[in-house]
């Protein structure tokens, strides 16, 4: 599990913007370079990845991000479900913590990245017209579908599984560069704790358990 205060796709624009920052105080002075040092600490903290209290019971099913949820709703999944569920959509914006986790613990027996537009996050139609990464991961008792969106500004979805990686439940996976928004479909036995307008962490707010 990684355990660094920044994830490493944000050490490349970190070292830049403080090469940059050094660059213009040098050249300009002491106030020029506010702006690329404010910028430097803005995407420190937009990488950041913080450490999360992981519930244990195995029923639970934890939120895959941090953000707001802009949506409960229910659906029929062809991915990997093949049933009827329970979609939560929750929308991650330039403050939220961006890595994505786990919701339970299990394998992924399904992934799919799908190629799309990058319309706003907070549309309702991200989920069908975006650029997606989707996995399907299964344990002894649920199977569930998970889904990175990209969105107007977060064009790069970054994963860090493949097919048959084993999961715990919270450990972290993957995340989306800039604002964007997170899906999760969950099976009808699952009673779902969140609602729209909920705030929820990855990994660490419960948004299901098993019935």
């Amino acid at each position: 599990m990684i355990k660094a205060p920044i994830v490493k796709e944000g050490y490349i624009y970190v070292v830049s913007l403080s090469l940059l920052s050094f660059a213009v105080y040098w050249a300009f002075g002491l106030y020029w370079s506010i702006l690329p040092v404010v910028l430097t600490a803005f995407i420190a903290f937009f990488f950041r990845n913080p450490d999360r209290s992981i519930p244990d019971d195995t029923r639970l099913i934890v939120s895959p991000a941090d953000g707001r949820v802009m949506s409960v709703t229910e659906v029929h999944d062809d991915q990997f479900l093949n049933a009827e569920g329970t979609k939560v959509t929750i929308f991650l914006s330039v403050f939220d913590v961006h890595v994505n986790r786990s919701p339970i613990a299990g394998e992924i027996k399904y992934q799919q990245y799908t190629c799309g537009r990058f319309r706003p996050a907070y549309k309702p139609t991200v989920g069908c017209e975006n650029e997606r990464h989707s996995i399907g991961l299964e344990n002894d008792d649920i199977r569930i579908v998970v889904t990175q969106i990209a969105g107007l500004l977060a064009r790069r979805i970054v994963s860090w599984v493949t097919l048959g990686s084993i999961l715990e439940r919270g450990e972290r996976y993957g995340l989306i560069k800039f604002a964007s928004c997170t899906e999760v479909i969950v099976p009808k036995n699952v009673i779902v704790t969140v609602k729209k307008g909920d705030r929820v962490k990855g990994g660490e707010t419960i948004i299901g358990r098993l019935a």
